[in-house]
């Protein structure tokens, strides 16, 4: 999986990133029933391309590579994983 959405986007969901992301990988959208509902944004890892494009746009920075998550936020790549796992 090439980013990870990780804990400060909990309660944020800022969607900068989606605006820039080129294959749409970031969900759910503004756009989207589940948005409301939704505790953050999730990375779905099958569509990724691993451009970084959404790294610099997030305001809380809460997008990594997987291989720089802190310990702390090993979790989250779980999550994001479930997220898509459900659709």
């Amino acid at each position: 999986m090439p980013h990870i959405i990780a804990e400060p986007c909990i309660g944020t969901k800022d969607t900068s990133c989606v605006d820039v992301c080129p294959v749409d990988c970031i969900h759910p959208t503004k756009d989207e029933a589940e948005f409301e509902a939704a505790t953050q944004l999730y990375i779905d890892p099958d569509t990724c391309i691993d451009c970084g494009l959404c790294v610099d746009e997030c305001p809380v920075k809460a997008i990594l590579p997987e291989e720089d998550l802190p310990e702390e936020w090993k979790p989250y790549v779980q999550v994001n994983l479930d997220y898509y796992s459900k659709k």
